[in-house]
């Protein structure tokens, strides 16, 4: 319970200066997690970010930086080297992505250092499991899906120019990172409203809150990270995590939010 998500997008930088001051003194405490916006992540800007996040959040190093989602420019591979230039330098810990599929996912893993990519920090709740059906299995274990036609033309491209990316292109088949599921609650009261999720939390003498993130943490390789506005919500989010739902639990949950029978766009906020 001590991760702390911001971002350089989060009022301007505002969050990133309030996370500063809450955590001053206390820095060997939390693990601080923020990220950049697209524009920022070329060879060029991307230092600059950080520096400027690193000062609104009062901090020498960021444990975990990551790009908030993916444009067309700059090239994905100019960021990932911007990325491992910032570790090398001492500036981040880990570096990682957010809002990938699994396309992108292949393409990322076929680049040189691809493959350090620490998370994938994705829409993840009962109301949103589009991720279940290819990208969560992709990410979490070590079978490799079928490649997309895009993904194998980047790898064989890769292998003609580079023997080396060629490799790290093969490496991922063994390869899987953690996946990091943001508004784990849901958007608004909707989903703790459910009548499903309120008899479940009934029987477990739990919030309908607990119950929606103990689904959530229950998957391997998966963290959470809701948000809490105050100390109340930190106690109650901590609770999660000694409930052990039951195959009845999870199978009225199952009927109430179907998971996904086929691909998906990949939601995001």
């Amino acid at each position: 319970m001590t991760l702390i998500d911001t971002a350089e997008m989060y009022g301007d930088g505002a969050a990133e200066k309030v996370v500063g001051d809450a955590i001053n003194g206390q820095r060997d405490r939390v693990f601080i997690v923020t990220k950049a916006y697209p524009h920022n992540a070329s060879r060029t800007e991307l230092p600059k970010a950080c520096e400027r996040s690193l000062r609104r959040l009062r901090i020498e190093t960021i444990d975990l930086y990551l790009l908030h989602w993916r444009e067309k420019t700059p090239p994905l591979e100019e960021t990932v080297e911007a990325f491992v230039k910032l570790r090398s330098a001492g500036k981040i810990k880990r570096w990682g992505v957010s809002n990938f599929d699994v396309d992108d996912m292949e393409q990322l893993w076929s680049f040189r250092n691809g493959s350090n990519c620490a998370t994938n920090q994705v829409l993840y709740n009962l109301e949103n499991r589009e991720i279940e059906f290819d990208l969560l299995p992709f990410l979490t274990s070590n079978i490799k899906p079928q490649p997309s036609e895009r993904g194998e033309r980047d790898r064989r491209q890769n292998r003609e120019g580079s023997g080396e990316r060629a490799r790290a292109a093969s490496e991922f088949q063994t390869s899987y990172i953690p996946v990091m599921a943001y508004s784990p609650l849901g958007h608004g009261r909707g989903l703790l409203e459910n009548a499903t999720l309120k008899k479940i939390a009934r029987r477990h003498d739990r919030t309908t809150a607990q119950i929606a993130l103990t689904w959530v943490l229950r998957q391997p390789h998966v963290i959470a990270i809701p948000k809490a506005s105050d100390k109340r919500h930190i106690r109650d989010n901590a609770r999660s995590t000694d409930i052990e739902l039951t195959k009845e639990d999870l199978a009225e949950i199952d009927q109430a939010f179907p998971p996904p029978k086929s691909k998906q766009d990949l939601p995001t906020l």
